[in-house]
């Protein structure tokens, strides 16, 4: 590979300015900032932007929404679309989450995986590209998206305010050898507004943080008399953990985090959670909400009791993750991720999803929709990438493939999702403990400067 030997030289630098990237924890608030999406992701931007520059890359701000660093000249672009804002953190950490710790060759942190390793990676196959004195005939821009994790509306303001198209680009946020098809990706927010009656009284829920995060735990706390607080104390269920308070109970229940395109790999701790308060003596709205989250959703994770459930030979079944549900006095937030296979529409889980959230006393208050993505394995971009993988790997047996995970792919033409994540290795996007090995970090920077150099010639 011909651009190895700069590679290893700069991997100490590599290593340091993704620590100093890590240890900012860029996750989308809506703060006094007056930056689109928060102070903290902001200042992830500024720090990109910065270590961009040093290395001698051309640098654009565009209205604080995203960032690019870019070489070579040419009236053509190809691009490597990362981006710099992370899921939060969540809890069951051995690690500082932001400490960008290195140990045992893994360098740890939210964003280590998804995005920050990939995209400061990026940076550097791109300085190898310069250094190494090769021709382009395209130029090459890496662009530092800021709101990918919560709806990417940077990068239709940069579509909308006349970012410029690439002709071919990659983003190195999927899986190896290449992602071909996307299944489409609906992120929905229903409430419910209640008022309470009966011997029950919700004070409090808390389930999960992120729509496309499966919940690993989930608390509500009810007042109550205490007979009743001790009828409910002696039910049991798996998973389940009831504790007397001092005017009535507080419900645990357990999951295990997995990353919301893959709601299979986990165990839904807000599932388990309706599953047991649909057998409390809750009353009116609220009783009727939480018995429609247990029968119609509960731990299933294919939408079959929404009536959604679909797939096809491309890129599989139809996943649902029942990502947040919180409450309080008398009001229900629940947050869902749905995605449906490559060869299906919106039009056939979307309205059947609505309707039944609707019927059950619940409003939708917001949406994220994204449309399916298939590109052609005999296309041009797709042969490219899958030569540059196979001569970099020697991997002649792993074919393009279908995800369920949505990727920036879907936000530019031309562009389609590539590594970081090899075949057979674990995917620990979103999960406690998220790391990269240092010398699986040597080998994206590897294929990622053989793929720039394979579209930009």
């Amino acid at each position: 590979m011909r651009f190895t030997e700069l590679l290893e030289k700069s991997m100490p630098d590599l290593i340091r300015d993704l620590q100093g990237c890590i240890r900012i924890p860029s996750i989308y608030q809506a703060d006094d900032s007056g930056y689109p999406y928060g102070k903290s992701v902001q200042e992830c931007l500024e720090y990109t932007l910065k270590v961009a520059e040093a290395l001698g890359f051309r640098v654009h701000n565009m209205d604080n929404q995203l960032g690019w660093a870019e070489y070579g000249e040419g009236e053509e672009m190809v691009a490597v679309l990362g981006h710099l804002d992370v899921v939060p953190e969540g809890d069951g950490w051995t690690t500082d989450p932001y400490g960008g710790e290195v140990k045992d060759g893994r360098i740890y942190g939210r964003g280590t995986m998804d995005d920050k390793g990939p995209t400061i990676t990026s940076l550097y196959a791109l300085k190898a590209i310069a250094d190494s004195g090769v021709k382009l005939n395209r130029r090459i821009r890496v662009i530092f998206g800021l709101n990918e994790e919560t709806g990417s509306a940077d990068m239709k303001y940069y579509a909308a305010h006349g970012g410029e198209v690439p002709v071919m680009g990659f983003t190195p946020d999927g899986e190896y050898p290449v992602i071909n098809g996307e299944k489409g990706l609906i992120n929905e927010t229903y409430t419910c507004k209640f008022t309470q009656s009966g011997p029950l009284y919700l004070k409090s829920m808390v389930g999960g943080t992120a729509h496309n995060i499966v919940p690993h735990q989930a608390v509500v706390d009810f007042a109550c008399d205490a007979p009743l607080a001790d009828q409910i104390a002696a039910m049991t269920a798996e998973g389940i953990t009831v504790t007397r308070t001092e005017d009535g109970v507080k419900i645990e229940a357990a999951g295990v985090s997995a990353h919301g395109g893959t709601p299979h790999e986990g165990v839904n701790a807000n599932g388990r959670l309706a599953l047991f308060m649909a057998k409390l003596p809750l009353e009116g709205k609220l009783a009727t909400a939480i018995t429609f989250l247990a029968e119609k959703i509960g731990m299933e994770y294919d939408g079959a009791s929404l009536g959604i459930a679909m797939e096809d030979e491309l890129s599989g079944p139809l996943t649902n993750n029942f990502g947040v549900m919180n409450a309080t006095e008398n009001e229900l937030v629940v947050k869902l991720n749905y995605r449906y296979p490559v060869t299906k529409t919106y039009e056939m889980a979307g309205p059947v999803v609505l309707a039944a959230f609707e019927e059950a006393g619940f409003e939708l208050t917001g949406a994220v929709r994204k449309n399916r993505l298939y590109m052609p394995a005999d296309s041009d971009l797709i042969q490219r990438l899958m030569k540059v993988y196979t001569d970099c790997t020697g991997d002649y047996e792993s074919k393009p493939k279908s995800i369920g995970g949505g990727t920036y792919a879907k936000m530019l033409p031309n562009v389609v999702a590539f590594g970081p994540i090899f075949p057979g290795d674990e995917v620990r996007e979103h999960k406690p403990d998220e790391f990269m090995e240092l010398s699986r970090l040597m080998d994206n920077a590897n294929i990622i400067a053989e793929a720039m150099y394979a579209l930009a010639i």
